[in-house]
């Protein structure tokens, strides 16, 4: 399902040619930048920018990519919206009139910052998940000594996380041909709840089925990853020149926004 579109575009998007360490390197070191600001200005433009090159350089369509970056924008408004309310001190902006509740300037300012460096990270990682099957990402990633047991399990993580999902709309699709979530509020709010208490279980015993399977074709603890990948030596000289003015580039801006507060 999601992972089938998502494992489509990775291996048929209009820079899918492009040297795999670079796009790495790229991903990555970009991350790492939108990370350590101290303003949300870069972290937002790493995100616009990373965005663009998406949708008009690698040319993944807009309707998929605006359902993909959904479920992590909700998560970062929820995170900026907590931590709005309830870290910071200082004067309020906003008062709830409850228990004390309300936004200070220093809540909101950090809220913000998370809620951008979420943002910004997210577009690194959608490009490298976008732009590039995940078989070649983690084959990089072993090449540049990344520890194995966390590369392991970050493997089996990609493949579980996209399990739960199968099953998770597998379970849905099956309550509303049964009229689950169509027979009242109460109703909804009771399949809702079935549905959270099993998917655990049901995802639970798929896994040890797949565990069991890959035991018969005699895993040793050690997944194995492609070698028939780029070189980092094939990477052109003047695409790591630019790679490096773009890092520097960003570097400088978050010296130069580094005081930056939205209030």
């Amino acid at each position: 399902m999601f992972e089938d579109f998502l494992d489509r575009y990775a291996q048929s998007n209009a820079i899918r040619n492009v040297n795999t360490y670079y796009k790495v390197l790229f991903g990555i070191i970009t991350m790492i930048v939108s990370l350590v600001s101290t303003s949300p200005v870069i972290p937002l433009t790493i995100f616009i920018l990373v965005s663009f090159i998406i949708l008009f350089r690698a040319k993944i369509p807009a309707k998929f990519y605006l359902k993909f970056v959904t479920v992590p924008l909700t998560f970062a408004s929820i995170t900026f919206i907590f931590m709005a309310f309830w870290f910071g001190t200082g004067s309020y902006i906003y008062t709830l009139g409850v228990f004390n509740l309300g936004v200070t300037v220093s809540g909101f300012n950090l809220g913000f910052l998370v809620f951008a460096r979420m943002m910004g990270g997210f577009a690194c990682l959608a490009f490298l998940g976008l732009t590039t099957p995940l078989p070649e990402i983690f084959s990089v990633l072993e090449d540049f000594k990344f520890p194995e047991e966390l590369l392991e399990i970050t493997m089996l993580m990609y493949r579980y996380v996209f399990i739960s999902i199968d099953e998770a709309l597998r379970m849905y699709q099956a309550q509303q041909t049964r009229l689950g979530y169509s027979a009242g509020l109460k109703k909804y709010y009771q399949s809702m709840g079935m549905l959270i208490a099993n998917i655990f279980i049901r995802t639970w015993t798929i896994g040890e089925k797949s565990y069991v399977s890959m035991q018969s074709r005699c895993y040793n603890g050690k997944l194995n990853t492609m070698d028939d990948h780029d070189s980092i030596k094939g990477i052109p000289v003047r695409n790591l020149v630019v790679l490096l003015l773009f890092e520097f580039v960003l570097s400088v801006g978050v010296y130069l926004t580094g005081s930056f507060r939205v209030l």
